[in-house]
């Protein structure tokens, strides 16, 4: 641990990060209630809020992931950053011109420009951390997502309900400012001109495809995201029903449910830390019971009738959850070349998100067919199912630290 704190290019992109969890939660509390005020809570134009946050993961995940690869990653995280501040400073223009419709292009904008920063910070990882504290890395940054999965609609609530939209809009630009000049500290990188010069990128996009089709872990890891994404995608628009039919307790309460998730993933995110050793060398066996275990939580929260026990469930959901998230997050950075880290995130990645959907656009008609307990069941199954691909899972054993 004391290694990692020493190590400059993680402090900066945990740094960076930090500044940008406030930032998405200032936008995202700052623009869901500034739509409903403009638009008479209309349903609609929260769906499209939404739906324009995550349709950039579709188009261009595998775009930005390519350009990660052929990009300077310092350039690019600091461009990035410095480009979502200055769209904040348009977006307040229109705003303050009569065209409020301008705050649809805060989320698009946003949303775009993390498709290329996010895959780079990922090749920042990979070339500056060694390859034993890649674990920590990623358990440290899991603690601090979920610590913003609880604090960050409090805080966000809090900046646009006190001082207004358009503060919030001017603490965007200021902690986008402070975050790209922050990763100016970053060092340089040297990246492989002639490699960039000679390909085209619709063959870099080609060469990613073929690399992860050659890979079984990644066909595996690919394979295993999609399911349980369409698992998630079945029970996250259940859970109010869950909360009113099976606990009886008003919808409003979900938030508390949702709350004690993200403890779970805090907690989760720390003993990833502190069992960084343990977990590396045993990364099969805890995903193969991890995956077991939330296959068993879901059915207990959906038998629930008590709030103490599915509350309880939720903790150890988060816990589970986080887990996963570590343990594939340091596979995809130990597996992948260097060369590779963009593409392969650019194509994996968005297969959880296709899952969600999918999932979540299911979920009526399973409930309908069945019922609220056989949809939930039905999730859990599917999440059971990839332990057979865990079990075919080859990972290389840890490497020797070296003084």
């Amino acid at each position: 641990m004391k290694e990692l704190l020493k190590n400059r290019v993680f402090l900066i992109v945990q740094g960076a990060d930090l500044l940008q969890q406030i930032g998405i939660w200032t936008r995202n509390m700052a623009l869901l209630f500034y739509i409903m005020e403009m638009t008479n809570n209309n349903p609609t134009a929260v769906s499209l809020l939404t739906t324009l946050e995550y349709l950039p993961i579709f188009i261009f995940s595998l775009i930005g992931g390519t350009y990660a690869d052929r990009w300077n990653p310092k350039k690019t995280v600091v461009y990035g950053d410095a480009l979502s501040a200055l769209s904040m400073l348009l977006i307040l223009i229109l705003i303050s011109n009569g065209v409020w419709q301008s705050v649809f292009a805060a989320t698009v904008i946003s949303a775009i420009i993390s498709q290329f920063s996010q895959p780079s910070s990922a090749v920042l990882y990979k070339k500056h951390i060694p390859v034993h504290l890649v674990g920590s890395a990623i358990g440290i940054s899991q603690s601090l997502m979920a610590i913003f999965t609880i604090l960050g609609p409090i805080l966000g609530t809090f900046i646009y309900t006190q001082l207004g939209l358009e503060t919030s809009i001017w603490t965007l630009f200021v902690i986008f400012t402070i975050a790209s000049g922050l990763q100016l500290f970053l060092p340089k990188t040297v990246k492989n001109k002639s490699r960039n010069e000679t390909k085209s990128a619709l063959i870099d996009v080609k060469e990613g495809l073929i690399y992860v089709f050659k890979h079984n872990n990644l066909k595996f890891i690919a394979c295993i995201f999609f399911i349980v994404g369409i698992s998630f995608g079945i029970t996250q628009p259940l859970d109010v029903f869950l909360i009113m039919e099976r606990l009886g307790l008003p919808k409003e309460t979900v938030q508390w449910f949702a709350a004690a998730e993200g403890i779970g993933m805090l907690l989760g995110g720390g003993l990833a830390v502190t069992l960084s050793s343990f977990v590396e060398k045993n990364s099969k066996y805890i995903l193969t019971t991890t995956i077991i275990a939330i296959s068993l939580i879901t059915i207990i929260e959906i038998m629930s009738f008590w709030p103490l026990l599915t509350a309880a469930a939720r903790i150890l959901s988060g816990l589970s959850a986080a887990f996963i998230q570590v343990i594939f997050s340091t596979m995809m950075m130990k597996e992948v070349a260097a060369d590779y880290i963009g593409r392969t995130n650019g194509i994996i990645m968005p297969l959880m998100m296709a899952g969600l959907l999918l999932g979540s656009a299911s979920s009526g008609f399973i409930v309908l067919k069945v019922d609220l307990i056989g949809a939930y069941i039905f999730a859990a199954m599917l999440t059971l199912s990839c332990i057979i691909l865990t079990s075919r899972l080859q990972l290389k054993k840890a490497a020797p630290r070296t003084n």
